[in-house]
């Protein structure tokens, strides 16, 4: 079985106003489940994690679920929230009580869009951090390199709560053996946690024009060795990765980009984590 953790959908006239930005021509047009459908079945993918696409609005979870519950391999969904509000218990009570709430696996909030380094280590933050533990959810951490050791710190103080780290964090891969000097550490100060989970997903679109998967290979080599298989998970970022390649590209390439691994070890890779960590068994049918 394969598990896509993490892909988006959306319809650029609902609020997706960061599409407007220059360079986004190739992904500023809706994306629907039946395009979704058609790149699972090209590539072999049985289930998925949608994934809150920045349109920052509560409204957009209703969206979410039911784009999910029209394309049966969405098997969760993370929905949007403003971490640092005072009702983050109310509003992951709302969204389960929507048509379809019960997909709901996870929350984020675009922490990478925060000025300050050190936004998780804000009171009001730590707060909502723990409110969605308490509520068994998790948290997507879609994070900046340079806000790396804030999360590490915000998952140490908050350990009820598990955090999955998204695209490993952002590093500039395009910078190669600079890029991963300046964001090694942070990261696996962050792996020391075992609260947290990390994505192996968006790198090609960090790794900048004429990438290769030997441009990958560093950054993955640390990922496997600070976090080990079994809290590692493949994700798409489809279609933000048409930016840089297409679904199937970035399948091979993490492929390419692995050290050896064994198969109990690939599986974890390419299932078992994300199945475990979003609980997502019971959603999952047979394996093709």
């Amino acid at each position: 079985m394969i598990i896509d953790a993490h892909h988006h959908l959306w319809q650029p006239d609902r609020g997706y106003r960061w599409l407007d930005e220059p360079g986004l021509e190739p992904i500023r047009r809706p994306f629907t489940t039946e395009d979704l459908r058609a790149e699972l079945t090209a590539n072999g993918v049985d289930a998925t994690v949608l994934v809150e696409g920045g349109r920052c609005d509560p409204g957009e979870a209703a969206d979410l679920f039911a784009w999910a519950a029209d394309a049966e391999p969405i098997a969760g969904v993370v929905a949007w929230i403003d971490v640092a509000a005072a009702d983050v218990a109310e509003t992951v009570r709302r969204y389960r009580e929507l048509p379809g709430g019960d997909l709901l696996v996870g929350v984020r909030a675009q922490v990478q869009g925060e000025s300050d380094p050190d936004y998780l280590d804000r009171p009001d933050v730590r707060r909502g951090l723990a409110a969605v533990g308490a509520a068994g959810l998790v948290f997507d951490l879609v994070v900046r390199a340079d806000q790396l050791p804030a999360a590490a710190r915000a998952a140490s103080a908050v350990p009820d709560t598990r955090f999955v780290l998204d695209h490993l964090g952002k590093p500039r891969i395009d910078e190669g053996g600079a890029g991963l000097r300046r964001w090694r550490e942070a990261f696996v100060a962050l792996a020391a946690s075992d609260n947290v989970t990390c994505k192996l997903s968006g790198m090609v679109t960090e790794a900048g024009p004429g990438w290769t998967p030997g441009d990958l290979s560093p950054f993955v080599a640390v990922a496997v060795d600070a976090f080990g298989p079994d809290r590692l998970m493949f994700g798409s970022d489809w279609p933000v990765c048409l930016l840089a390649s297409d679904y199937g590209g970035v399948r091979r390439a993490l492929a390419l980009a692995l050290p050896p691994l064994m198969a109990a070890e690939l599986d974890a890779i390419y299932a078992g984590t994300a199945a475990r960590v979003y609980g997502l068994a019971d959603r999952l049918r047979p394996a093709r």
